[in-house]
């Protein structure tokens, strides 16, 4: 679900991940970013809502490895590892002297705590299947880890950089819900709900002198009205991950600020529920495809800045295959598609989380849908309502939401209980054989085999591709133009 974003990700989520502030906190070396969903919790290792990791993770928490701005795995508290001939194990010597923010020393214990913990039987990790190819975390010594893998994994050392990757404490690992406790740059100062979460510099982090802030802030501003309003005030002087692009030329106009488009891994679908009729029948799925126009849909919706998707897959990608035109716009088509499957003339509802670029596709989706003879019925809900009815209930006939996660393809694989209700044992052999392909070439092919595979079965309706609108007022540094993770690393930020 963390794959899941407001836009952030958004949404369906996108995050959006803003920064702001006022000459007196660039003086003072903090900034106060505007970030458009509050999460319910603060632990990314057991709660998926994406925003924590754009605020928390890399930041607060830390993870074995890490990931920088063009999507390569980095170290981070491992400081280096070495992998055997058979890709089946990994050593990893973990850096000396990094302390938990409440003063307990990091070592080896503390990776197969984490470990273990996600691998539980009862284990609420959001991405539990990243742990899934794990046979053994064994403690060498307290530098030292040594993780067995069942299969090989292609993603592995990618998939340890992410939130729910996150290395906790024993002493303080279930308070992190609300009292987050990591190794990171900055520490947990505060958390107002429906307002701010704080954070400040961590005086004793192994790499402090080179963290330039000492305050961060957030600041929870879902209408994108009112962060235009708060960025023109200089009350925000960032927001990234801005999602109301109808609302850039006043700022591309404006000599105060930097306007950026970078790419996301954030493909935003309509989720149809391949567990529940009618739509267990592609005949119905196909249909739904046909009716949609993406053109119309991104320049309605996105004041044109996205990038059309036909799969689940970044346009950016090595691997991308253009299957837009595999179901062009045919409300003919549809009706045909509908009528024949006995659903000419039904009423569909769409379950829209409250996020701007949902709500948009929303109406449009309806009255695209509408002209092929469907009648839909559009239900705005709350954050926590979703993730509770439509993700984790699969209570919803369709919905629109964001997936950020970098390798995400994977989703389709997670079976019956994961929120689209698809299980297909071609798809899951084909997953399969990606994430243990270890050669870039041959896993591409696969990668183009898979979105071709979950175009023909018309999963989703696949819509576009999430944009990183980023608007910060000049004179910040070190921000991510492109968001290749769901995190949001500030520690290398600077105010000038």
């Amino acid at each position: 679900m963390r794959h899941l974003l407001p836009s952030l990700p958004l949404a369906a989520l996108v995050i959006a991940l803003g920064t702001g502030l006022s000459a007196t906190s660039a003086m003072a070396g903090s900034i106060i970013l505007g970030i458009q969903q509050e999460p319910t919790s603060l632990d990314p290792t057991s709660d998926a809502t994406a925003s924590i990791d754009g605020m928390l993770t890399q930041n607060v928490y830390e993870s074995l490895t890490t990931v920088n701005e063009a999507g390569e795995v980095q170290p981070q508290l491992a400081q280096s590892w070495t992998v055997s001939d058979d890709g089946l194990t990994y050593v990893f010597t973990l850096v000396q002297g990094a302390k938990f923010h409440d003063g307990t020393d990091f070592d080896a214990d503390d990776v197969k705590f984490s470990f273990d913990r996600a691998m539980a039987e009862g284990s609420t990790n959001p991405t539990k299947s990243i742990f899934a190819p794990i046979e053994s975390v064994t403690v060498i010594d307290p530098a030292t880890v040594e993780i067995k893998l069942k299969k090989k994994d292609a993603f592995f050392l990618f998939n340890m950089a992410q939130g729910d990757a996150s290395i906790v404490a024993p002493e303080s690992a279930d308070a992190n819900v609300t009292t987050p406790v990591g190794t990171g740059p900055f520490k947990y100062a505060s958390w107002t709900r429906g307002d701010r979460l704080t954070l400040e510099k961590n005086a004793d982090y192994r790499g402090a002198a080179d963290v330039a802030l000492d305050k961060v802030e957030f600041r929870f501003i879902p209408d994108a009205a009112a962060a235009s309003a708060a960025l023109l005030a200089e009350e925000l002087d960032v927001y990234a991950g801005f999602p109301a692009p109808e609302m850039l030329p006043q700022f591309q106009a404006d000599p105060r600020f930097d306007v950026t488009i970078g790419s996301t891994e954030a493909e935003v679908i309509l989720a149809i529920n391949n567990s529940k009729a009618p739509f267990t029948d592609i005949r119905v799925r196909r249909a739904i495809s046909h009716a949609i126009d993406r053109e119309e849909l991104i320049d309605g919706a996105m004041y044109g800045q996205a990038v059309p998707i036909g799969s689940f897959y970044p346009p950016h990608g090595p691997a991308y295959v253009d299957l837009t035109g595999m179901y062009p716009t045919d409300t003919e088509k549809a009706k045909e598609l509908f009528a024949e499957a006995g659903v000419a003339g039904s009423t569909m509802t769409i379950r829209v989380p409250p996020f701007s670029y949902a709500t948009r596709s929303a109406e449009i989706i309806q009255a695209q849908l509408g002209q092929a003879g469907i009648t839909v019925k559009v239900e705005n809900v709350e954050w926590g309502f979703w993730l509770d009815e439509v993700y984790k209930k699969l209570n919803y006939d369709m919905t629109i939401i964001s997936h950020p996660g970098p390798n995400d393809m994977s989703n389709f694989a997670r079976g019956p209980k994961y929120f689209y209700g698809f299980d297909d044992a071609s798809y899951n052999d084909l997953w399969k054989q990606i994430s243990e392909e270890t050669d870039a070439g041959t896993r591409n092919d696969l990668l183009k085999q898979g979105q071709t595979y979950l175009a023909e079965q018309a999963v989703h309706g696949f819509l576009f591709q999430l944009p990183q609108v980023n608007i910060q007022k000049k004179g910040i540094e070190g921000l991510w133009a492109s968001r290749p993770v769901l995190f949001q690393p500030l520690a290398g930020v600077k105010v000038q």
